[in-house]
């Protein structure tokens, strides 16, 4: 429905073709957006693809970004999205084999520190470092 209030005569069959020619269109990962806010909830602040070297998640996120990457209104296959998840900033520590070592930060006494492991994986990227 958010496609076709910037497409109204039709024109248009991809979301492609809206975002170049349809000023104020970029607005549409906004809008549509709202549709996943109750599968984020179901997360609980956790990211869903992101395991440890048990096999765990353990990566809470605090803010997402969601955006369209292709849709077109005659084929449903062509439906692609993207949600982008930010995790608090993480303490890196080393990097042991293809594993990074990493806390979160928060101490649970003066002389332990809890870590997590984890491997580096396809679609995951470090946002900022300092």
């Amino acid at each position: 429905m958010q496609f076709q209030f910037y497409n109204q005569k039709k024109e248009y069959t991809t979301f492609s073709q809206v975002i170049t020619k349809v000023p104020g269109s970029e607005k549409l990962h906004f809008l549509v957006s709202t549709a996943i806010v109750g599968y984020i909830k179901q997360l609980n602040g956790i990211v869903p693809d992101v395991l440890n070297n048990s096999g765990k998640h353990f990566l809470p996120f605090k803010n997402f970004r969601f955006e369209i990457i292709n849709s077109d209104v005659t084929d449903r296959s062509r439906h692609k999205v993207a949600v982008n998840f930010f995790s608090d900033p993480l303490i890196w520590h080393d990097t042991i084999g293809s594993q990074l070592l990493v806390s979160t930060g928060d101490k649970k006494d003066e002389e332990e520190i809890l870590t997590e492991m984890f491997s580096i994986q396809p679609l995951l990227s470090i946002y900022s470092i300092r």
